[in-house]
């Protein structure tokens, strides 16, 4: 029997005590499982990845050590796990907090890879358990000129590991259960002759007070999801004896929060309170973990009418009750009066339990936390020879006078709370702003909702006009994961206050709509900030920004979000595009032109692009903003003539409506109420009391980037260029290549049209080449298979009114069938259309997939290793992403079409147009 199976029948037998797998600590074991998980067709493949990456103990066990080398592999490309996409790798890395982890990360920021040092570099801005090893690695760099290793000084000497966490809540709602009367001992957390179960935290958990007391604990938090239970010893003092951190474990782990998604059994944030008090050693270990002690002063010693004390019969003081904290209780902490209340009622001042020094162990999530990040910060301004910043300084505000505004630097002083007021904040400056559309994809959905537990939320933030919970990621296949896991995210997010893609109650069908499709309709505002879970949160109208599922939790329950304001881009337009491209095929040079101006620096990454689109709606500019993720930009902003941006809210308005007329509108009335902004907005443009957001004509750029639409000559196709000797080169989106590159003769085996890149012109122009394709040849034969996944329901719709969705019927061998979903995945396809579900389909990568080994011609924005496509032996997989009719024609030819070939195909077909705006489109 090997150790994995060793490790089975241990599940098997924790079962009949009411446990959870035990959490992976040794090597052996994580390394088997690590090969279950290359080996694509073991039987235990997705057990393996669910302990992986949800069942490993993080640190410097040796499983960490294991964990954190096969995550860079990942990264690195040498080895590929569908499931675990290189950005994935990074964040499980990041919340691995030292060891081996800190290793990975400094030899990937240090690494020749740019576009990985880049991003490990900023995992390391967020860790801080480093010690002499990594930082004296990180000194020699910078001495040595290397501008990520500065980079992440400067961010360390700046403290932003801790600055730019979240604050603690203004109000922290518990309630209370009486642990017992009197000093409360450790031993009663933590029994001593339980010593041997403590490593096994989940074991060593059910040994905290009695089993009865657990289940009491646990009703009370199930009663109460809201709130956080707070242990008490009344008329006493808690922990006595010792500080004993297994016992503030055990707290935590009943009645405290998960420490970390990837991570079991440990949890942070327990609340405790004593009639008397903590003792004080361990209160000590309550900051370790983040929680708060209280000292509640509840009963009080009896005086007489002559102000003596009060005694019994034995002697002991008579105790009077000031305020009752009886099992069940619903109290209030707020931390910014620092005082203690049952509902408007104030109990009592906490200022004691709330230092300034203990509020950073709060919001750092443990004393550890802040002791070393104390350190690092030290360490990295005696590097750099510069003064050590006050963390706790306003935050950072840069003025510059005299100087205009960008476009996204207008939206965050629209947007700002905190700040100075009158004062103009540009580029560099920390900002909170609130966030007026929030978006969770239904991938990292439920993790959000984990967030948004933890963090005692039960209802979204009244200062959100609108949020959308997807089902596109999922869309493709219904298996038993999905109709698990779906239908619950679906009825926590409907409850929280979301619309949402699947009716909980069943009332209106399931919509798979792509998210950023739908977020990019419900974006009424073009002032508005969106926060979405997903890399491609990019929108036409405001500004939009892709953000893990803790952001978007915070951003569901404050509506706010922190966040630096980026620099910008300008990207305009000159010259006329060729009358048989497309706008995708601008939107690929827009790339390589800048790439080519710039001598290879992409001056896009970690900015915003502010695109001067002028005259294109928000539906076809979607192509170019949907992209700037490929281009590595933070974010993108359109900037739109009057007339094309009431346009947008109009087409906006009537996607809404339709969402309401299928009964997706909420109590609250979300969607009408946006309908009555866009209404608003309209108003003010067409009055010119505020017209469409332009930027200031003085306003400074960190790079303005011109794009030549004359020199667009053919269709430009970006290419994985899967043999590039440099393998850092390889799957970058920066090969952007001209149609003519590959002759003609490059073998085409399957043809992906769908995903967020395209809009309903696509399909009108996929249902027009098919008719010219019959009228030139006769009829049409594929010679690969054509996979259509429309973005939205509501495309489908319009398609169907105008007569085009008939058009591709006619084509396709298959058709999808919302009261029969697939339940499984294809694993082949033959040679015809395929008409699928609207949603992410192939472009997601965790259902759907081509062969092992094809060539794939697709309309996506992935090109990635493994995502659409995965290597077979002997040949690499290839996603090449193109536009519409040159996806259409590859497949029609099963190859790359000649330029003649193309231009024949495409002949009186109405493409996707551009033309510049003759406007200077300035505020």
């Amino acid at each position: 029997m090997n150790t994995y199976q060793d490790y089975i029948q241990e599940i098997e037998e924790r079962k009949s005590q009411g446990l959870n797998p035990k959490p992976i600590d040794g090597a052996e074991l994580l390394s088997e499982i690590i090969s279950q998980i290359k080996d694509l067709n073991n039987e235990y493949r997705a057990d393996s990845l669910n302990f992986f990456i949800y069942n490993v103990v993080p640190g410097t066990t040796p499983a960490a050590g294991v964990k954190a080398k096969f995550l860079k592999e990942i990264i690195l490309g040498e080895s590929v796990v569908a499931e675990i996409t290189p950005a994935f790798a990074l964040e499980l890395l990041s919340h691995m907090k030292g060891g081996t982890s800190i290793e990975v990360l400094l030899d990937l920021a240090l690494g020749s890879d740019v576009a990985i040092a880049k991003e490990a570099a900023e995992v390391l801005k967020t860790q801080v358990y480093l010690y002499e090893a990594d930082t004296e690695r990180l000194e020699v760099a910078f001495k040595n000129g290397n501008t990520i290793a500065k980079d992440i000084l400067e961010s360390y000497a700046k403290a932003e590991f801790f600055t730019k966490l979240s604050d603690i809540p203004e109000e922290i709602k518990v309630v209370t259960y009486i642990a017992g009367e009197g000093d409360i001992s450790t031993d009663l957390l933590s029994p001593g002759n339980q010593a041997h179960s403590r490593s096994d935290r989940e074991l060593h958990g059910k040994c905290l007070i009695s089993a009865q007391a657990q289940d009491e604990i646990k009703t009370l938090s199930e009663a109460h999801p809201d709130k956080s239970v707070m242990l008490i010893a009344e008329k006493g003092t808690m922990g006595v004896g010792s500080s004993r951190m297994s016992g503030v474990n055990n707290v935590a782990l009943w009645t405290g929060k998960q420490a970390s998604p990837y991570v079991p059994f440990i949890n942070i944030a327990p609340i405790i309170a004593g009639t008397n008090g903590i003792s004080p050693i361990f209160l000590t270990t309550v900051g370790v973990t983040g929680g708060i002690g209280i000292d509640l002063k509840n009963w009080v010693k009896k005086l007489d009418a002559e102000g003596n004390v009060v005694v019994d019969e034995a002697g002991d003081p008579v105790l009077e009750e000031v305020y009752s904290v009886a099992t069940g209780t619903v109290l209030t902490i707020n931390t910014k009066t620092k005082k203690l209340y049952n509902g408007d009622k104030e109990l009592i001042d906490i200022s004691a339990s709330l230092t300034p020094q203990k509020v950073e162990f709060i919001k750092a999530g443990g004393s550890y936390a802040i002791v070393f990040g104390k350190k690092l910060q030290t360490f990295a301004c005696k590097t750099l020879n510069i003064e050590i910043p006050q963390v706790y300084a306003p935050s950072k505000e840069v003025s510059i006078e005299g100087q205009g505004l960008t476009a996204v630097e207008k939206i965050f002083n629209k947007n700002a709370v905190g700040t100075t007021p009158g004062k103009v904040l540009h580029a560099g400056s920390d900002v909170r702003v609130e966030v007026n559309i929030v978006g969770s994809q239904d991938t990292t959905g439920l993790m959000t909702s984990q967030e948004l537990e933890s963090m005692a939320a039960t209802v979204i933030s009244p200062i959100v006009d609108g949020a959308y919970q997807s089902g596109c990621h999922t869309a493709s296949v219904w298996d038993n994961k999905s109709k698990a896991n779906i239908p619950r995210l679906m009825k926590f997010m409907n409850d929280f206050g979301l619309i949402t893609a699947r009716d909980p109650k069943g009332n209106y069908p399931a919509m798979t709509d792509v998210i950023h499709k739908v977020l990019n309709d419900i974006t009424v505002d073009d002032w508005a900030i969106i926060i979405g879970g997903d890399s491609h949160t990019r929108m036409s109208k405001g500004v939009a920004f892709g953000a893990d599922s803790g952001t978007v939790a915070l951003a569901l329950a404050t509506g706010e979000a922190t966040m630096p304001i980026p620099q910008s881009v300008k990207v305009t337009f000159k010259g006329e595009m060729k009358p048989y491209m497309d706008f995708r095929d601008v939107v690929h040079a827009t790339q390589a032109q800048m790439l080519h101006q710039f001598k290879g620096d992409n001056v896009f990454q970690g900015r915003v692009i502010e695109v001067h689109i002028g005259t294109l709606t928000a539906d076809q500019a979607f192509t170019f903003t949907d992209w700037t993720a490929e281009m590595k930009a933070k974010a993108s902003i359109c900037i739109s003539e009057d007339a094309t941006l009431i346009e947008s809210l109009e087409i906006a308005k009537s996607r809404i409506q339709i969402m309401i007329d299928k009964g997706m509108d909420n109590a609250k009335q979300v969607l009408k109420g946006l309908i009555a902004i866009a209404d608003k907005r309209i108003e003010e443009i067409k009055t010119g009391v505020k017209p469409a957001l332009a930027p200031d004509a003085d306003a400074k750029y960190f790079a303005e980037v011109v794009v030549d639409l004359d020199v667009i000559a053919e269709p430009m196709i970006a290419d994985p260029d899967v043999n590039n000797a440099d393998v850092s080169k390889r799957y970058t989106h920066d090969t952007i290549r001209p149609l003519s590159f590959y002759g003609g003769d490059k073998k085409v085996d399957l043809g992906f049209i769908g995903s967020c890149m395209v809009h309903k012109g696509d399909m009108k122009i996929l249902a027009q080449m098919l008719k010219n394709i019959e009228r030139q040849q006769g009829k049409v034969e594929f010679k690969a298979p054509l996979v259509v996944a429309p973005p939205t329901y509501n495309i489908v719709d319009e398609l169907k009114a105008e007569g085009d969705w008939e058009v591709l019927q006619k084509y396709s061998g298959f058709e999808f069938d919302d009261n029969a979903p697939k339940a499984a995945a294809r694993v082949s396809y033959e040679k015809m259309l395929y008409l699928e579900r609207p949603g992410c389909n192939l472009c997601m990568g965790n259902q759907e997939k081509a062969a092992k080994g094809d060539t794939v011609m697709a309309t996506s924005t992935r090109l990635f290793q493994g995502r659409v496509v995965e290597d077979a032996e002997g040949k690499k997989g290839e996603s090449l992403l193109s536009s519409t009719p040159v996806v259409v024609l590859s497949t029609i030819l099963g190859r790359t079409p000649t330029i003649e070939e193309y231009i024949a195909a495409v002949d009186g077909i109405s493409l996707t147009k551009f033309s510049p705006s003759h406007k200077q489109l300035v505020g």
